[in-house]
């Protein structure tokens, strides 16, 4: 059995506590850790089964019961509390980004070195969504041939408050990263070179705070493929989630999730369900997966599915396509 510490008690670390107690076999969560810990919070914990409940996470470091830590805090904590929890001898999931900062990346890499017994898995859960693993299943099975062309659509039902943009770091490393890591995900590559065309026709009060809520972005990746990417802040129809790989051989795509594949045909016409809303409905299970695999990765000593490198090469391209955008040019990744 793994034990487990969450550090961090917001959203994304109540999805990984209520994902690991219900659906993740082989692993309990045993310690939870906010500074902000309030009555409300403390009793959904407690009501899952979690011993230990504190406000200082030096805590779950110190705690010899612990195995791992999920660092699920905010993004400018990452990188110093998981150096912390590798020097601590804990395998470490850490959200994403790991920071905006490469130097700090950097860093964590360096740790990593120094403690090669420690597992250290980045939160990319949409590498372990069901129709995502389709498409990269069906390109390592040669079914596609050469990657070619790849098409990622990724637009969210909402935009964000304006004020989230000044911690997020903007549209490219709060949503558009999962996106930069899904084009080397499902072509099996890095990036080579990045251009952005994007816009504020979202919301006036993001291009405010120097953002943009929409964008086509352009990738030349190492292995010759060019992938496109389009963003947009506001989906009126939900949350838009699709892929389409074209290959030497064929092409595989994927279509959004909804409530059911019910179609309904009279007088008025032909409709089907919208899109699921949000991402917690989109991508619930891959949250389970990726932990799955995290425990797995753990208790028998493999490689994660999702290292420093995918977390370190996320936010490069991240950070050259502001430049791209800053500079009305493509920017090479060196």
């Amino acid at each position: 059995m793994l034990n487990i510490g969450i550090i961090g008690a917001g959203r994304i670390g109540k999805v990984h506590l209520q994902s690991i107690t219900y659906h993740v076999k082989g692993a309990a969560v045993v310690a939870m850790a906010d500074p902000f810990m309030n009555e409300e919070t403390r009793s959904l914990i407690e009501g899952l089964g979690v011993k230990k409940i504190c406000s200082d996470y030096h805590e779950i470091l110190a705690d010899p019961e612990v195995d791992a830590v999920l660092v699920c805090s905010s993004t400018d904590t990452h990188a110093s509390i998981s150096i912390e929890a590798i020097e601590a001898g804990k395998h470490v999931f850490c959200e994403k980004p790991v920071d905006h900062s490469l130097e700090k990346i950097q860093q964590v890499a360096d740790a990593l070195e120094k403690h090669p017994a420690c597992r250290f898995q980045v939160g990319f859960n949409r590498r372990f969504d069901h129709n995502f693993a389709a498409v990269r299943r069906a390109y390592d099975a040669g079914k596609i041939g050469e990657a070619h062309i790849l098409k990622i659509t990724s637009r969210d039902p909402e935009p964000p408050n304006p004020a989230y943009i000044k911690v997020s770091g903007g549209m490219f490393l709060d949503m558009t990263i999962h996106d930069f890591d899904m084009a080397c995900f499902l072509t099996n590559s890095d990036v080579e070179e990045v251009y952005v065309q994007s816009a504020v026709l979202v919301d006036p009060a993001i291009g405010e705070q120097g953002d943009v809520d929409t964008a086509i972005i352009t990738l030349k990746m190492k292995n010759g493929a060019l992938a496109v990417i389009d963003n947009s802040r506001r989906a009126a129809y939900g949350y838009d989630q699709r892929a389409e790989l074209f290959g030497s051989k064929g092409m595989v795509a994927t279509a959004n999730d909804t409530l059911s594949s019910a179609v309904i045909s009279d007088a008025n016409g032909v409709t089907g369900e919208k899109p699921l809303f949000f991402f917690l409905e989109r991508y619930m299970e891959s949250f389970s997966e990726e932990m799955r695999q995290f425990v797995d990765a753990c208790e028998k000593g493999t490689e994660v599915p999702v290292g420093i490198h995918a977390g370190m090469q996320a936010v490069r391209i991240g950070l050259a396509a502001k430049q791209s955008v800053a500079e009305h040019r493509p920017v090479r990744l060196a």
